[in-house]
């Protein structure tokens, strides 16, 4: 018997998530602040949701380090394909569970069980509070299946690699040192990766192509 963290060790099986849920607290208050006085939903939350929304394409890579945390993102395998959001939506990328006022928040389901969770909740935040600073308005929420809908994410490593790179606000927040330190890393590991020729490859393509 073996314990794993990676995110997709069996095909056609539902992979292994670390989701997220995510709120802000005022430090004087001790008040959620994504919710006013009177209970209600706060603009703060909302642009969290839609920071979210615009940022975590780009943040791809922090949640999802590894070649093999691409596999899991399957659409009706219990995993998310985009950063649509949703009230209680497990389909959606991001869900708003049920929840009374001081308990609002936001479940980021993007992230596989493999992902650094210092990174991973670090970065989760700071697209929330990019879209907070920057007064990003969500999509409306999603009713129904998000699984139906095309996928908003990366679907390789390379592809987050590059996004993450391209992103200035995010690059800025999180450090140029550390996204370049972790940019060169896990770019080394996939040109290692791609060296690997596969059994996929071997059975489908050595006698047919």
């Amino acid at each position: 018997m073996y314990c794993t963290f990676m995110a997709k060790p069996h095909a056609k099986e539902p992979g292994s998530a670390m989701h997220i849920h995510q709120s802000i607290v005022d430090i004087k208050t001790r008040k959620n602040i994504f919710s006013n006085p009177d209970g209600t939903p706060s603009p703060l939350f909302f642009s969290h949701i839609g920071g979210l929304q615009k940022y975590m394409p780009a943040a791809m890579a922090l949640f999802c380090a590894n070649v093999n945390s691409y596999r899991r993102l399957t659409r009706y395998l219990s995993s998310p394909i985009n950063v649509h959001w949703g009230y209680d939506n497990r389909t959606a990328g991001l869900r708003v569970p049920m929840s009374d006022a001081q308990a609002r928040r936001v479940e980021n389901r993007v992230g596989g069980a493999d992902a650094n969770p210092y990174i991973a909740l670090a970065a989760s935040l700071a697209c929330g509070y990019l879209g907070m600073v920057e007064g990003v308005q969500p999509s409306d929420p999603i009713v129904g299946s998000a699984h139906d809908l095309p996928f908003g994410l990366p679907r390789s490593l390379d592809e987050a690699l590059r996004t993450l790179r391209a992103c200035d606000p995010l690059v800025k927040l999180l450090g140029e040192t550390f996204v370049e330190a972790f940019t060169i890393v896990k770019e080394a590991e996939y040109e290692v990766f791609l060296q690997v020729i596969s059994s996929w490859e071997r059975e489908h393509l050595l006698l047919n192509v």
